[in-house]
């Protein structure tokens, strides 16, 4: 009970330095004062805005959303999947599989589908993409990748073919540096920026919890089932609730 006392209270505590910090970086510098207008979108085309942007546009914030809630879909099914596992229900073999299988679902949509103007769908290169001065894409992509390695990973060990534990190592280190990568992730000239920094903000509290979680369990492999069960329960919970948070985003 100390030890599920002693978590909540740092991922409270995480949750709010995040909070905060994210609301001073949304805080317009005291000596550049400036009124942000928001721009007129009824008279632009495809739903851009006045100024010709794609960020905070009409189809922007619909393309931005609907990339979110179809990532949050598929957290939400294998965090599921996991606390079934985590409760020790009956549950058929392929339902270890769920978790790779979204993952890689996730990591093929982003590496695809990420950014409008993004290779492979974009005018945007390779080399622009990936090596290029847009921090938001690169992030973008990194997740791709990250969700494409950690399913590869999971799949070799959830079907046997990997035994030793370094195995686990990739979901946890992966999914650790992708939640701290949303306190700097940044949609760049989005008149939302102050909302979506408060998102990723929580969302990346509640990654660095599963990925602590996720940590545990295999670090505790050799102890008692029931405290392996209670880090897999955190680990799923953290994951469930991550899955609502990203079927709930708005700009």
């Amino acid at each position: 009970m100390k030890r599920w006392a002693f978590l909540l209270s740092v991922l409270v505590l995480m949750v709010a330095q995040s909070l905060w910090w994210a609301e001073v970086r949304a805080q317009p510098s005291s000596e550049h004062h400036h009124i942000v207008i928001a721009p007129n979108r009824t008279n632009t085309p495809h739903g851009e805005r006045a100024d010709g942007g794609w960020e905070g546009s009409a189809q922007g914030v619909a393309y931005s959303e609907f990339n979110h809630r179809f990532a949050g879909l598929f957290v939400l099914l294998f965090g599921l999947a996991e606390l079934g596992l985590a409760l020790r229900c009956q549950l058929p073999f392929w339902t270890r599989l769920i978790l790779p299988s979204a993952l890689a679902v996730i990591g093929a949509y982003l590496l695809i589908w990420s950014d409008h103007e993004a290779w492979p769908i974009g005018p945007l290169t390779f080399a622009q993409t990936f090596f290029g001065q847009d921090q938001e894409i690169i992030q973008h992509k990194f997740y791709g990748v990250f969700g494409a390695t950690a399913a590869v990973s999971e799949t070799f060990r959830r079907i046997g073919w990997a035994q030793h534990p370094a195995w686990a190592a990739p979901l946890v280190f992966l999914h650790l540096v992708g939640a701290l990568l949303l306190f700097v992730h940044s949609h760049g000239n989005h008149p939302a920026n102050y909302t979506i920094e408060l998102h990723h903000a929580l969302l990346g509290s509640l990654g660095i919890g599963a990925a602590i979680s996720n940590a545990m369990v295999s670090w505790t492999s050799d102890a008692s089932n029931q405290s392996v069960k209670r880090w897999e329960v955190a680990w799923a919970g953290f994951v469930i609730v991550m899955g609502i948070q990203l079927l709930l985003y708005f700009e």
